[in-house]
This record gives C-alpha cells, structure tokens and sequence, in this order.
C-alpha cells in the first residue's frame, strides 16, 4: 500500500520543528553570550554595546555609545565598586544617567558611587546637591532619572540618605529621551510592585526592562504598602506584552524583543506571556475562593498556588508564598474589587 504525505500534516509537522529549532538556537545565543566575572557579578552581552550585570543586588542593564553609559538601576550599596569595575572593563565612556525603575535598595542603593564615578550630561546642571567639590573636579555627577513618586517614597523621615535620592523625576505617564542613537522611554505603571514603577524601552536595541514587575527568582513581589497591588501588577505584564514583538513569523530567526527583570535570566515574548498566565490564574483561584467566603487562613491552606511553589515560591526570607497569597487576597477582597 502507498502511504501519501497529507500536506496539512507536513505543515504542523514543520511548525513543530522549527519550533525546536528555534528553542535550540535561543538556547544556543543565551550560552554563548560573552560572559566574564567581575568579582562575584556576571556580565552578560546581549546586543552590541548592550550588557546585562546580574549578582549586585538587582539586574543593571548597561547601555553604551558615543555620548556614554546609561544605566538602568544601580544595584545594591555593596556591589557599588563592584558595578563600576565592571562598567569600565565595558567602556572607558563615563556614566552619564542612571533610571531608576523602583525606590528598593536593591535597585538604587548604587546612585550615590555610581553617579559620582560619572558626569553630568548638561553643562551646567550639578545634579545632586551633596557632591560638594566633586561637582568643581569632576564636571558634575550623572543624572539619576526617577518617577516622582520613588523620590517621595524615599525622602521621608527614616528613608534612605539624600546622596541616594534620584537627582530628577518626572511626572504623568512617561518621559521620553533620545541618547546613543537610540530613543529610550521611561514608562510609569502606577500599582503593580508599588506606585512608583518605571519600565525602560530602549527602542534601537529592541530590549525592554522591566524592574521588579517581573521577578523570575519567587513570586512578583506585590508591595501594598507602597501602593502595589495585583491587579496593577496584572496590568503592567499585559502592558509590557503589548511593547515586547515575539520572534513571528520567522520563528527560528533569533531576532526579538528581549527583557531584562528584576532579577533573574533574560525573557522573552513567551517567557513573559508565561509569566503573566501564572499570576493571572493565580488571581482567580484566590479571587473566587474569597467570593465562596473563605478566610484568608483557609485560602493559605488550600494552596493555591501549589502549581508553582517549586518554581517560585518560599517559606522563607523577605518574601514568601503566604505573603503572596495575602497580597493577592487583599487586593481581590478591596471594596473596589470586591463585587466583581
């Protein structure tokens, strides 16, 4: 008997491999990408002229041309030295701005050094008023670029020292910049870890960073107190999704958009439609156990979230699986939610 090869059949078939094909290459790209050790931080090449240094505390994405470096985050106040070895072992350009996408010290405790390690952009402009003579010697220290809420968040009373407090904010939704050939947008999302989020576009190299909205390492952390919340956090992934192209139709072609989290490995598109899935059926489960009356104990000890606690979840540390699941059912249980 003669076997015909149904067309329909070939093409999935053909679907189906070059999904594997393109897996392998993507693969393939991570474990090739220039890696050297600074210390104890990674320093990863993405693009050309566009690196990822991972271990100092968050994720800094490091973006290099002509006019300098311009960083996103700054990593924690004890990987500072650290950070600025690795940055000149980069480029021997000077810091010329830091974004910074959330308050966290783990994200901003660097501005201080590694503002100073830098210059100004803008003649004339001191930047942050504590730099005393350095601003005389050195020219004046970089921008450190922030919505204006991260500054409210931590210029109050027992915040962190003003050296650390962003130099400039902005206002509203966005705040657009053109630097090293490139157009970079700085995106507000206004509730998802706190109120004052920023995701960064940078639109020639294709990478969108993302701060702590995206955490690969646990759970998003949903900080409540400083104005996050879930459904925020829902919305900010959905909004990143929008702005991340996935690597279609030519699906074995390495060519994509590439995010960088808080912290943890580089995503992409379907990465992050992954990731949005897991704290979306995640809402729901908590959501519709409030709406059959259960408590907060009883939803913790029905596990919701038992799909995923080997990945992401804790049951210890600064954030935790239970403290997850409180956020989530606080947020679904607020008045505004509440008959939904």
């Amino acid at each position: 008997m003669k076997f015909v090869r149904h067309p329909l059949r070939a093409t999935v078939a053909g679907l189906f491999a070059a999904a594997a094909i393109a897996a392998g290459v993507a693969g393939a790209r991570v474990s090739a990408q220039q890696r050297s050790a600074s210390g104890d931080l990674d320093v990863v090449q993405l693009r050309p002229g566009f690196y990822m240094i991972a271990r100092a505390g968050a994720n800094i994405a490091v973006q290099v041309g002509s006019i300098g470096v311009v960083l996103v985050d700054s990593g924690s106040e004890a990987a500072s030295d650290k950070v600025i070895a690795a940055i000149k072992r980069i480029t021997d350009k000077p810091i010329r701005y830091i974004i910074n996408t959330t308050s966290d010290p783990d994200h901003t405790g660097g501005n201080d050094k590694l503002s100073k390690a830098g210059e100004t952009i803008i003649s004339g402009n001191i930047g942050n008023g504590t730099l005393g003579e350095d601003i005389i010697n050195n020219g004046g220290a970089a921008s450190v670029l922030a919505h204006e809420n991260v500054l409210s968040r931590m210029s109050v009373r027992g915040g962190p020292p003003f050296a650390l407090w962003p130099s400039k904010v902005y206002t509203g939704r966005a705040y657009a910049m053109a630097l090293n050939d490139e157009g970079i947008q700085v995106m507000h999302e206004p509730s998802a870890h706190t109120d004052g989020d920023s995701i960064v576009v940078f639109r020639h190299n294709d990478i969108v960073v993302t701060g702590d909205i995206v955490d690969v390492t646990k759970f998003p952390v949903i900080d409540t107190a400083k104005g996050g919340s879930i459904q925020g956090e829902v919305d900010a992934i959905n909004h990143l999704l929008e702005l991340v192209i996935p690597p279609f139709p030519l699906i074995w072609d390495p060519a994509r958009t590439l995010v960088i989290p808080g912290h943890g490995r580089v995503f992409d598109h379907s990465d992050l439609v992954e990731y949005r899935d897991m704290i979306s059926i995640a809402r729901d489960l908590v959501q519709d156990m409030a709406k059959r009356g259960m408590t907060l104990a009883q939803v913790k000890a029905a596990n919701p979230l038992l799909p995923w606690r080997a990945r992401y979840g804790s049951d210890e540390g600064p954030w935790t699986t239970d403290m997850f699941v409180e956020a989530i059912y606080k947020g679904v249980t607020a008045p505004a939610n509440a008959k939904k």
